[in-house]
């Protein structure tokens, strides 16, 4: 699901901490979700893209910041940029493991300056990004006491969301938007409305979102760019997705994210050479397992087991590292993985299930039914199906398995009826995609 970033600044209260409030607050505020492009330099062999620069930028702050472990004022400033810039970057690399050292600096920040509530929703948005949804919860529950500005609002819905709690937290996109209009909100409640309302009101919402994005922040301008055109593209409108993935990629170029969703159209227009091409050169940049299935699952469409087989095996290999480590986040790849490259239904239904103990709504319940039908338990299957169906979301993934599912119960009238909902959204539903 779509994870929007918004801006969070910081502040501290005790009489040592007054010399920290300032420089957190501008830094939390400045920086955190709406990083300036670093200027272009040259190099030996070509110009740095616009990722390669703010990466630069970040990193070259980053080596000024391994200091930050001490008991001054200014260490704790220090400390606390450290646990934002570390965000930040993670932010930019889409890395896990990033933001979880981010986390790590965060703690250090906390124990320099104290829990400051600006600190707590940092934290916050760590646990909703991991998937750590009740985690996030507890720590907006206690924010609340001291007040609710419009990003605990919209952080709020988003945990409503996850929780399957639809209506209220449309509501509370509402709330945060009449609190503060700005695009990462606005972006939010378009969200939902590709999910539940109208598709070309999201769009419009997004469009209303870029207005607000300032000639400073071309990558979240890319960012939404890649939303509109997954909005085409899941109605199967491919020419008007790549317009959008274009325009992104002009926007703020080399960032990894637009060349990852190019990749996905390029497959889907069975365009295997130039897909597989751009995969390759994508992870080389950024080596998540998620991405590494997307290859595999691109080479099967394909037809070709054996050069599928060894992007399966480094996926499935990334999946397992993680929940090793006690992280939780890809609960739902694994389902999928299980249910659909190694086919092995009780390990699909084991990581079903844990994925909707964490997030109860319809794209969890919809992996958990596809694991039971995979397993052959039909009536697990359809309860689980139904539940994801009402919720009321507009979803061709989600038609097509229930449409599966129902076929194979022997619902025959309503199976093909979910197929056809289905192809009305998306007329090319079957063709290559990425589940995300």
């Amino acid at each position: 699901m779509a994870i929007v970033e918004g801006e969070m600044t910081v502040s501290v209260t005790t009489e040592r901490r007054v010399r920290v409030r300032k420089v957190a607050w501008a830094t939390f505020a400045a920086l955190l979700f709406s990083l300036p492009i670093a200027s272009l330099i040259n190099t030996k062999l070509r110009v740095p893209t616009d990722y390669d620069a703010e990466l630069g930028r970040i990193d070259q702050e980053l080596s000024g910041l391994k200091e930050a472990a001490s008991s001054t004022a200014s260490d704790a400033e220090k400390a606390v940029r450290l646990a934002l810039r570390l965000y930040n970057r993670a932010a930019l690399t889409g890395g896990a493991a990033e933001f979880i050292g981010a986390e790590g600096a965060l703690k250090h920040a906390v124990q320099q300056i104290g829990p400051a509530p600006e600190l707590a929703l940092l934290q916050a948005n760590i646990d909703f990004r991991l998937h750590r949804v009740a985690d996030a919860a507890r720590g907006l529950e206690a924010l609340s006491r001291s007040g609710g500005g419009a990003q605990i609002e919209a952080l709020r819905a988003g945990i409503l969301f996850q929780e399957g709690r639809y209506e209220e937290a449309r509501k509370g996109y509402l709330s945060a938007i009449a609190k503060s209009p700005t695009w990462d909100n606005l972006a939010r409640l378009a969200y939902w409305e590709s999910k539940f309302g109208d598709p070309d009101v999201a769009d419009r919402l997004y469009g209303q979102a870029q207005e607000e994005i300032s000639a400073k922040e071309m990558r979240s301008y890319a960012w939404v760019e890649l939303q509109r055109g997954l909005l085409d593209l899941r109605r199967g409108r491919r020419d008007e997705a790549l317009a959008h993935y274009r325009r992104a990629g002009k926007a703020y170029s080399g960032y990894w994210l637009v060349d990852e969703h190019m990749a996905e159209l390029l497959g889907a227009q069975r365009k295997f050479s130039e897909a597989i091409a751009l995969y390759e050169s994508v992870i080389a940049r950024a080596p998540r397992p998620e991405l590494q299935q997307a290859l595999g699952d691109l080479y099967v469409v394909m037809g070709d087991a054996s050069r599928a087989r060894p992007w399966h095996d480094k996926a499935m290999a990334g999946y397992l590292e993680s929940v090793g480590h006690g992280e939780v986040h890809y609960y739902h790849h694994l389902g999928g993985f299980y249910a659909d490259v190694r086919q092995d239904g009780p390990e699909a239904v084991k990581w079903g299930r844990k994925d909707v103990e964490l997030r109860p709504n319809f794209f969890t319940q919809e992996g958990l039914a596809w694991a039971h039908y995979r397993n052959g338990e039909l009536a697990q299957a359809l309860a689980v199906t139904d539940a994801a169906l009402s919720s009321g979301v507009k979803d061709a993934h989600l038609f097509f398995h229930a449409g599966m599912i129902y076929l194979a119960a022997g619902r025959s009238d309503g199976g093909k009826e979910l197929l056809q909902r289905a192809a009305a959204i998306n007329p090319r539903f079957e063709d290559f995609h990425v589940h995300r």
